[in-house]
């Protein structure tokens, strides 16, 4: 079940990075407003506002390669610092909530009936069927029909291989902690499992129901436009999906967040109309909750990079709210 949350809590983030600061978008933005996203850096320090003891905001990849994860400098200390981790959904609460995991499984699926025959043309029917009986992740084809597009697109490259034998993942022993996630690592997890360590106190910036509803907000139709898009994407070997990951992996441990922004904007797979729902809308929800729990506690929270940057990210609403964001682990990459 661990497997199939953070699968979830990774598309979106994922989906909604790729919106950030995109050519057309940014045409419409003023100027006016500084970027304030020079500095690389991963961690920030929250402090002003007669803030006692400062919080942290760390920008997270979901999903990244075993051999390529790494704690930025100060991660670990700063997160020492804190008695409250917060993430974007409270995944502590999901591992005891067993009526949370049985909605999120019945949520990604289409409803009223709709299947993916019915919202493609045969032939691109077959490519994405054939594309997922050929892979390394099987998955039944009553399952697929019915499995919401914007779920199966984030399978579509063998790099998100997991879940270690299928959507739904092989057998879980009773009673495991640690799970095999195939060579991939979380920084979720291993934020939750120091937090589990330190008895820290968990909590989050929106729930899973959410999260599980924005799928429903992008219609049917646009969801498997993408899908088609991104198995193309895959299958095209001079410009596949596996290598634009390594190259949003790259800027990752760059900390470089402008030139991830300037990566992962083109808005490759039509989703700038979603943009708000997406990111921007989502960012100013979290800021109320933020405030509230900076003044109650230091904390440290933890949500997807793209989410930072921007003249409507993170930084920049907290900063539009009078606090002071001060890099903390800055790289010196170029």
């Amino acid at each position: 079940m661990k497997k199939l949350l953070l699968l979830i809590v990774a598309i979106i983030p994922l989906l909604a990075i790729a919106q950030v600061e995109s050519p057309k978008s940014a045409k419409k933005k003023k100027n006016s407003q500084k970027n304030n996203i020079e500095a690389k850096s991963l961690l920030w320090k929250i402090e002003g506002k007669k803030i006692k003891e400062p919080s942290y905001l760390f920008g997270t990849i979901h999903m990244i390669p075993e051999e390529d994860f790494f704690w930025p400098s100060n991660t670990e200390a700063s997160l020492a610092e804190c008695k409250r981790l917060t993430l974007e959904i409270d995944m502590a609460g999901m591992e005891d909530n067993m009526a949370a995991q049985m909605s999120m499984m019945m949520n990604i699926f289409m409803k009223n009936g709709m299947t993916l025959p019915k919202l493609l043309s045969e032939e691109d029917y077959l490519l994405v069927k054939n594309h997922f009986e050929n892979g390394s992740l099987p998955i039944p084809q009553m399952m697929l029909d019915k499995i919401k597009p914007m779920f199966l697109s984030m399978m579509v490259s063998e790099e998100f291989d997991f879940l270690g034998g299928g959507i739904l993942g092989g057998p879980e022993e009773e009673g495991s902690e640690e799970e095999d996630t195939s060579g991939i690592k979380s920084y979720e997890m291993e934020f939750m499992n120091i937090a589990k360590e330190k008895q820290m106190e968990t909590a989050g910036l929106e729930s899973i129901e959410y999260q599980m509803s924005i799928f429903d907000s992008i219609p049917y139709k646009a969801q498997a436009k993408m899908l088609v898009d991104a198995v193309n994407a895959e299958q095209d070997t001079t410009s596949n999906m596996s290598t634009q990951m390594d190259d949003m992996i790259t800027t990752y441990k760059a900390q470089d967040l402008k030139a991830l922004h300037s990566l992962l904007g083109n808005d490759k797979f039509g989703l700038e109309e979603f943009e708000d729902v997406l990111l921007i809308q989502r960012n100013k929800n979290w800021i109320p909750i933020m405030k509230e729990q900076i003044m109650e506690m230091p904390t440290f929270f933890a949500v997807g990079a793209g989410h930072l940057g921007g003249q409507e990210g993170i930084l920049a609403l907290l900063r539009a709210e009078g606090y002071s964001l001060t890099p903390m682990s800055i790289s010196n990459s170029k």
